[in-house]
């Protein structure tokens, strides 16, 4: 019976929730759709960049990877594992180095959005009583987790598995935890900003569903591709039910009881993600379809669309305007100077570190090319310097001061539940900002180049390029921040001012539905019109505030009549040349490398730690890790792929069972996939070194011989898949046929 209700449950209320968001989605993709083609062809946009915007800044090339512990549930054991992070910020981890080398499937691929990274056992613990209320472990019972070493590095997630790992100085865990935060802010980032249609039909759809719901305000969950979003929607809604009909069934010690919760609640968010992203991608398709004739009614009627939302407009601003503008004057508008400055203050410093940051790299570079000498210290230096923003150990100063940010009593004033998401997204502007100073630099040297004669020259040059950028980053980042200030103060006050003016207005809001003619009913939404009214009523505020900090030059920001009009009219041009690559173009090679020749030479941003405080090595750290007692256990064929367990059958038939305590129960896996490895970087990496521009060919997957008990398919993994493959569930919630088991009992547990 429990079986049968967990399947139910979850296919039900997966239904309802994307029911009524796929509705909410279609009604905003008609106005996205609007709002793009008339954008297109009014134009109206801001200031112009002054910096170059390099368009694919780390493709095939490596972030990081070097060796740490992971923490094996399956066995209870802690193995070494060697962990590369990829261009595209997915954590893989493989067996030891040599499979890596070997290009043999990775042991785990980790797609982090939505994932907390703790560094303290306590911290985590905490948590984790939080998440099963009324089970916690007595006083001097053993905890659900015990490490090995005072450095452990934990990935937690509200409803996904926990990743457990550790090392074995401090110095590492300070890396290893920087490399993890860029993973996690950049998988958060998971919506693309370039889909200028589907992307804000998206957030505008769960936003109303959530304000349906009556939620305003932030919301934490808000993180990675459209699928995760989605399944965190769906998870919000169905763990408090899963909670309370299976947690008191749960048997055994605190700890057991724990364990078992988090592997269950795994199982059923991967059981939700695969039934969430076949609904929204047949929903996406249908809109798809329709957009042709869309697009072409829209273009069509454009002038009448326009003049039929402004009399619309102009009903609902008679009608909500005067009680709008009582609400700010008494709740908001005393609070947006003390927001602004709580949002100004690290923000400022943080864009501050960074340019600082780039002077000094760029200064270091000067003297060392003075004091060692040429172009061929140059281009070594320049192989570092090229990717600098995606160094996550030098970045983390500048992200260190927007981690600073509280708003205190205006946290709960305003109904914000974390600035989690106003930290993660400055700290993204951070990032581009400092790729974007280095690439025009490097594209303003190379170009120079050529003229220079002797070191002298050079070494002028470098310093006046650099002066040059440096006022180009200015501006740039004086623009950036004010729109990050002015979208911050929106999102904090707009949810507020709906929640208050909600008794009011929202049941009036019907009656303007009829002002709306049918043809173009799909374009002209009475909900967006009336929000459009409540962000003009609080708008003139914001943008006030603003100008008057730009004014008093506190924090460095440009005034809005300061307009810089193409004060490099060619330097654009040159940003669309074939991206440099100082390695081969200066190298003096008299012929190119053989593609599986540069992969063997490929560097990585951030180098592996060199230690010599003289701790054990990892392969004997790894024995001495072992548990008391325990045998040595047999390490697997590295020539044989590993593949999965059967995690979500296990957890189904504990749950079928009558005492969940004695279920053997493991985190749900996938069916085997073929997948590529990510390029290798070099064993001599300097320490702090940052990767020369190589551009190794992609590895092509490797086939797997299908198992007779499942069938496989295989692909390249991407950054809009993520969570374990299970079997779909149908009316009979069958669950997925075993590939064969490894030693460990480990397969690939999360794609990305």
């Amino acid at each position: 019976p429990l079986l049968t209700w967990l399947c139910s449950a979850l296919a039900e209320k997966t239904g309802k929730v994307l029911g009524e968001f796929c509705r909410c989605y279609k009604e905003q993709y008609g106005v996205a759709l609007f709002n793009s083609v008339r954008y297109e062809i009014e134009g109206n946009g801001g200031p112009q960049a002054q910096l170059l915007h390099r368009k694919v800044p780390l493709d095939d090339h490596v972030i990081y990877s070097g060796n740490l512990f992971q923490y094996i549930e399956e066995n209870k054991k802690w193995r070494n594992r060697f962990c590369v992070v990829p261009h595209n910020y997915g954590l893989v981890l493989y067996e030891n180095k040599l499979a890596y080398e070997r290009e043999l499937s990775p042991r785990v691929l980790v797609n982090s959005a939505g994932y907390k990274i703790l560094t303290s056992v306590d911290q985590y613990l905490e948590l984790v009583n939080n998440s099963l209320p009324g089970v916690t472990p007595k006083s001097g019972h053993s905890p659900i987790l015990k490490c090995p070493t005072d450095f452990p590095l934990i990935l937690w997630h509200p409803y996904a598995r926990h990743y457990y790992f550790c090392v074995m100085t401090g110095k590492e865990q300070e890396k290893w935890r920087a490399v993890f935060q860029d993973c996690v802010r950049h998988c958060n980032n998971g919506i693309s900003e370039d889909s200028k249609v589907e992307a804000p039909a998206f957030t505008d759809a769960i936003r109303m569903y959530r304000q349906s719901k009556e939620q305003y305000g932030t919301w934490d969950m808000l993180c990675g591709n459209e699928t995760q979003v989605l399944s965190n929607l769906v998870m919000e809604e169905l763990l408090p039910e899963l909670r309370t009909t299976i947690g008191p069934r749960l048997k055994g010690k605190a700890q057991e009881r724990q364990r078992t919760w988090i592997q269950i609640s795994d199982a059923v968010y991967r059981m939700v993600y695969d039934q969430t992203k076949d609904q929204y991608d047949a929903a996406m398709a249908k809109c798809e379809l329709e957009r042709p004739q869309l697009e072409s009614t829209i273009r069509t009627d454009m002038d009448q669309i326009i003049t039929s939302k402004e009399h619309l407009a102009s009903k609902i601003r008679a009608f909500v305007l005067p009680k709008a503008e009582v609400c700010v004057r008494n709740h908001v508008q005393p609070y947006i100077s003390s927001i602004l400055e709580a949002l100004m203050t690290p923000t400022s410093q943080g864009f501050a570190e960074v340019r600082e940051v780039f002077f000094k790299e760029v200064t270091d570079m000067n003297m060392n090319i003075v004091n060692e000498g040429g172009l061929e210290k140059l281009v070594e230096y320049m192989e570092k310097l090229s990717h600098l923003a995606f160094h996550p150990v030098k970045m983390q100063s500048c992200y260190d001061k927007m981690d600073q940010l509280k708003l205190e009593g205006l946290q709960q004033r305003f109904d914000v539940s974390s600035t989690s998401v106003f930290k993660q997204r400055a700290q993204i502007h951070m990032r581009q900002q400092m790729d974007d100073a280095v690439y025009t630099f490097e594209t303003l040297l190379h170009q120079e180049l050529g003229k220079l004669q002797g070191k002298d020259d050079l070494c002028k040059s470098i310093q006046r390029i650099l002066e040059r950028v440096l006022k180009k980053f200015d501006y740039d980042s004086s623009t950036v921040r004010k729109k990050f200030f002015r979208e911050a103060l929106l999102q904090i006050t707009i949810p507020f001012l709906l929640k208050k003016l909600a008794p009011t207005c929202k049941g009036e809001l019907a009656k303007f539905q009829e002002l709306i003619f049918e043809d173009f009913a799909s374009f002209i939404l009475v909900e967006n019109t009336y929000e459009e009214v409540v962000l003009q009523s609080v708008m003139k505020d914001i943008m006030q505030a603003v100008k008057e900090a730009a004014v008093q030059r506190k924090h460095n920001l440009y005034r809005d009549s300061m307009v810089l009009h193409n004060s490099d009219p060619n330097l654009h041009l040159l940003g669309e040349g074939i991206p440099i690559d100082w390695s081969e173009e200066y190298s003096g090679q008299p012929e190119a490398e053989p593609d599986a020749d540069k992969r063997r030479r490929a560097k990585q941003v951030v180098s592996v730690i060199q230690d010599d405080e003289g701790v054990l090595p990892y392969e004997v750290g790894a024995e001495a890790l072992l548990q008391p007692g325990s045998p040595e256990p047999e390490q697997p064929d590295p020539g044989v792929p590993p593949s999965s367990p059967v995690g979500v059958k296990e957890i189904r038939e504990a749950l079928a069972q009558e005492s969940l305590g004695d279920a053997d129960v493991s985190s749900g896996a996938s069916v085997q996939h073929g997948t590529p490895a990510p390029p290798k970087p070099a064993d001599d990496v300097p320490a702090e070194a940052t990767v020369p521009h190589v551009t190794p060919a992609s590895p092509t997957p490797r086939a797997e011989p299908p198992s007779p008990s499942a069938e496989i398919v295989c692909h390249q993994p991407n950054d809009k898949e993520t969570g374990e493959e299970v079997a779909p569930l149908g009316g009979e919630c069958s669950p997925p046929q075993p590939t064969g088991t490894t030693e460990s009992g480990e397969g690939v547990q999360t794609e990305f």
